[in-house]
């Protein structure tokens, strides 16, 4: 079984097979982030972006564990001149086999950079299927249409931003539920700073009285088991 932790904001670690996957690992400085980089252990990281918030402490968790670093090639370049070791460029639209299962990057309206204004490639959303179930991360977007074709062929978890102004709002996300048919759709990317605050009950409320999709809102901290 799969259980998925939140850490604030737009960081996730995905346990499953002995492996420890992390998404985003954005920790110091996230007022969210129940813990620090320092705690945080790591098989593979997977990063949408390179927006600091996201980008956060890859190379450091990377270079202190070893991790096998998951991305576009441009953000996998970029970290391997910090010192990371290990790493998998990826384009868009592809897919790889990893030990733990399959990673494909799907396409996201958003941009990319480092904090230094390095050309981070382009932002994606991820799709893991892993242990017969399916997850999305949509990572930093828009809402757009060719959601539905993610969905196809089912979807147990989506994980969707709401903080609206840099990604879709609560209305959008919402739109995205419907599009991407996911039994679970868990908010992230709100509540950080005054700017994302969003009220995630009306959210879950809204997606719940319109589609069969249940929302979970998570804590910093709390557990989600992908049954």
């Amino acid at each position: 079984m799969a259980t998925l932790t939140y850490y604030g904001h737009s960081t996730w670690a995905l346990e499953t097979k002995g492996a420890t996957i992390l998404m985003d690992p954005f920790f110091t400085g996230n007022p969210l982030a129940p813990v620090a980089a320092s705690a945080i252990t790591a098989s593979f990281i997977i990063l949408t972006h390179a927006h600091g918030d996201h980008y956060g402490d890859t190379v450091e968790i990377a270079k202190r564990t070893g991790a096998t670093l998951i991305s576009c090639f441009e953000i996998v370049n970029y970290c391997q001149k910090q010192g990371v070791a290990n790493a998998q460029p990826m384009g868009h639209g592809g897919g790889h086999m990893f030990p733990f299962g399959r990673v494909k990057l799907t396409v996201a309206h958003h941009g990319s950079s480092f904090p230094d204004g390095t050309y981070g490639g382009n932002p994606a959303g991820v799709l893991l299927e892993i242990e017969g179930k399916r997850l999305y991360n949509a990572g930093d977007t828009a809402l757009f249409s060719d959601m539905s074709l993610i969905g196809e062929g089912g979807l147990d978890v989506a994980l969707l931003p709401i903080g609206d102004n840099f990604t879709m709002g609560p209305e959008d996300a919402a739109i995205a539920a419907k599009l991407l048919r996911a039994r679970t759709v868990i908010p992230e990317h709100y509540n950080t700073w005054p700017v994302l605050n969003q009220d995630a009950e009306a959210f879950k409320r809204r997606v719940e009285a319109a589609t069969d999709t249940r929302v979970a809102i998570l804590k910093p901290g709390d557990k989600f088991e992908i049954k």
